[in-house]
């Protein structure tokens, strides 16, 4: 790890260590991820990937997914806010350096936003009126700004196309005062990520405050960590808290299995099938951690400084992702049986983590079909659109 990176290390161990008091429960209203932003925002955890020309830490990827999963041990919810932060951040290559600062250059700004949808912006002289209704805006109460995505409907009634022939989709950012959040997070897991809908009402959004990542080469931002697709780092964001929650999950067993002796039988530490799947589940979680790194940083190694990442290296890091986060399920879904009636009680180190990761699985990112299409890449008939 480069000694300018390795300052980025200490926030997450320290908030790590503790104590769960200290660090909070998570809450349903999120409550908790606001005083946790205390602590991220000084330790600038929240602009690991911002460019440098913004005040961020512009980290080699090695070091994101390090310091994502060392939090994420701790926190389901707070590894997964810090980690869409920093993916949001990524927008900040796409926009003009003096708006890019505008919305990222302070030192206390973090952007919340949900994925598209079908909602549009109308295209106006000098810029957009925007209408609609985004859901998913993890951090959207500790953030000081807001996003929002659609197609954009010209003038004369008809959709802007990009060069693909295909219609644009746009990204509007706004003030957080300007939205109108919901309050309506209450899942079984992440609960403390506050990941709210919002609602916009004919907003004007100036153009400069607007841009699309459809396309990596239009970005203003050289370097390396700008060559991956923002969606690309995303994914990598995501695998990475649930090798963390899994990491915590098992740390918290062997601790457990070293003072447990259920009714009946000895120590569970003593027992030779516990042994062979404790063993079984570091091999399975180191390695899978192993493998993204190795996999991102060797793309970040060969990345140019304009060229975006091809599509075989997107493929590759999308395995990665999947790869640990199928990998963290499971050690999660073991360690989970293998704790008994420890794991069933709410607020136990485990029951709260099995609903994050159980949460998790459900999103995007997670999805059975990117081994589909990474194999479709692999046997050289790649989709017609890969990120």
């Amino acid at each position: 790890m480069m000694q300018a990176e390795s300052t980025w290390w200490h926030g997450p161990v320290s908030w790590r260590r503790q104590s769960p008091q200290q660090r909070t429960k998570p809450s349903t209203s999120g409550a908790s991820l606001s005083r946790c932003s205390t602590s991220c925002t000084p330790a600038r955890l929240f602009r690991m990937l911002y460019p440098r020309s913004v005040g961020g830490g512009e980290v080699e990827p090695a070091t994101y997914i390090d310091a994502v999963g060392e939090l994420a041990r701790a926190d389901g919810s707070v590894g997964w806010c810090v980690s869409i932060a920093n993916s949001i951040g990524l927008f900040a290559p796409y926009l003009d350096l003096d708006a890019a600062r505008t919305v990222f250059g302070d030192p206390r700004s973090t952007c919340a936003w949900g994925p598209p949808n079908d909602c549009r912006g109308i295209a106006v002289p000098n810029g957009y009126r925007v209408s609609g209704r985004w859901d998913f805006a993890s951090g959207c109460r500790h953030a000081t700004w807001m996003g929002a995505h659609g197609t954009v409907v010209e003038p004369d009634g008809s959709l802007r196309l990009n060069d693909a022939g295909r219609p644009t989709v746009r990204t509007w950012l706004f003030p957080v005062e300007e939205a109108r959040l919901l309050d309506n997070w209450d899942p079984i897991g992440l609960r403390g990520t506050a990941s709210e809908s919002y609602t916009v009402e004919d907003l004007f959004v100036p153009e400069n405050l607007s841009g699309t990542r459809e396309d990596p080469s239009l970005r203003r931002e050289a370097g390396p960590l700008y060559a991956f697709p923002q969606q690309t780092l995303y994914s990598v964001g995501i695998a990475s808290v649930g090798l963390g929650i899994a990491r915590g999950m098992l740390d918290t067993f062997v601790e457990l299995a070293l003072r447990k002796t259920p009714r009946g039988t000895g120590r569970l530490a003593d027992n030779a099938v516990i042994q062979a799947e404790v063993a079984r589940a570091e091999a399975r979680l180191g390695a899978a951690r192993v493998y993204l790194l190795d996999n991102v940083t060797e793309i970040y190694r060969r990345a140019g400084l304009a060229a975006p990442i091809d599509v075989m290296d997107r493929a590759r890091a999308r395995l990665a992702g999947s790869h640990a986060i199928s990998s963290a399920v499971a050690v999660a879904d073991w360690t989970y049986k293998a704790a008994g009636v420890d794991a069933i009680f709410p607020g136990s180190p485990f029951e709260r983590r099995f609903r994050d990761i159980h949460t998790l699985s459900q999103q995007i990112q997670s999805r059975d079909a990117h081994y589909e299409t990474v194999g479709q890449v692999l046997l050289g008939n790649p989709p017609e659109a890969f990120f």
